[in-house]
């Protein structure tokens, strides 16, 4: 025994530098790790006899908000483009949470039709509509164009939702005090509204577009809340935060093998689904949020979002222009 301590003493004393910077950099890991989770949400709100719509709910945060809506007894439809994953998930949180009141319902968000579809059913089968989770999204896919010809990260990302949300405005009016959530992304820092050029057809740029479509989700909020006042329908945007999700499938086959194996070691450090949720349920059920309504989120908590989010102009004239894209002129 005694010898084995000499030799660790022996090793610690030559490596001193080794282990002194091994262990300063997995505090600052663990200190990273930490700080990226972000804010929790505290809220203990019941959502009992409430209804809840949550668009890509089968996987990723939209999992985990669903699985935090029927662990608060809600009502929760599942609207989703792939059923048998929707319906797996389905499953694992009728299990998990003991709630068996969950719907899954065909939503395609790249297609209108599909959109027009899911709205006549909760039009006529659903009694009431309490919060409207806007969280389906597309990143940096390819030039690719949704059924009804849009270029498909402006379409499914935000199109598509308005279409959703517009359709199923009276329902939360007759449901209010109701909400209205829209998953965003800091990635709209970045990011304009090509209006002479909506669908990037003169030079597409995945980033590009993809940064115009989360401008565009906080205009739309913005934009809509304005619309709401005086109605009980608020609204909020949000930025859930860096996660580990599906969302960068597309990316990843492109990419050099090294910039893959960086990725590999970032998405250790970057947000779980469950950590990434916590803005997005934050907003749907914060008891404090009730008279707040068209701001931003990120964390659990109130932010400033980039000089163009806060464009009122821009934002009327992309609610004018999408209106007429989608058909509700």
């Amino acid at each position: 025994m005694q010898n084995y301590a000499d030799v660790l003493k022996d090793f610690a004393e030559r490596h001193a530098i080794g282990l002194t910077v091994a262990a300063v950099a997995g505090i600052g890991i663990l200190g990273l790790r930490r700080w990226m989770a972000g804010g929790v949400c505290r809220s203990k709100a019941r959502l009992d006899g409430k209804t809840v719509l949550i668009t890509g709910a089968n996987t990723g945060i939209g999992k985990e908000t669903a699985m935090d809506m029927a662990q608060r007894g809600a009502r929760v439809i599942m609207a989703c483009r792939d059923i048998p994953k929707a319906y797996s998930a389905a499953d694992e949180i009728r299990q998990k949470t003991g709630n068996n009141n969950i719907l899954v319902k065909k939503l395609d968000l790249a297609s209108l039709k599909s959109v027009r579809d899911l709205t006549k059913y909760v039009q006529e089968n659903e009694k009431r509509l309490d919060i409207l989770i806007n969280n389906a999204g597309i990143m940096m896919c390819p030039k690719w164009v949704t059924e009804d010809g849009f270029e498909m990260q402006f379409g499914v990302n935000h199109l598509g939702h308005f279409l959703l949300t517009n359709s199923l405005l009276d329902m939360l009016k007759r449901s209010a005090p109701s909400r209205v959530v829209v998953v965003a992304s800091v990635a709209h820092v970045t990011g304009r509204i090509h209006f002479d050029d909506i669908n990037l057809d003169k030079n597409y740029d995945n980033l590009v577009s993809y940064r115009q479509s989360k401008l565009a989700n906080i205009l739309f909020a913005r934009e809509l809340a304005t619309r709401l006042q005086g109605t009980g329908v608020t609204v909020y945007s949000l930025h859930p935060g860096f996660i580990r999700t599906e969302l960068v499938r597309h990316l990843f086959p492109h990419w050099a093998w090294w910039k893959r194996m960086i990725a590999s070691v970032l998405m250790m450090i970057v947000k779980s689904p469950w950590e990434g949720a916590q803005t997005s349920i934050y907003c749907a059920v914060e008891e404090s949020l009730t008279n707040e309504t068209g701001l931003y989120y990120s964390d659990c908590a109130r932010k400033k979002p980039a000089a163009e989010a806060l464009d009122d102009a821009a934002a009327k004239k992309l609610w004018d222009l999408s209106t007429s894209m989608v058909g509700l002129a």
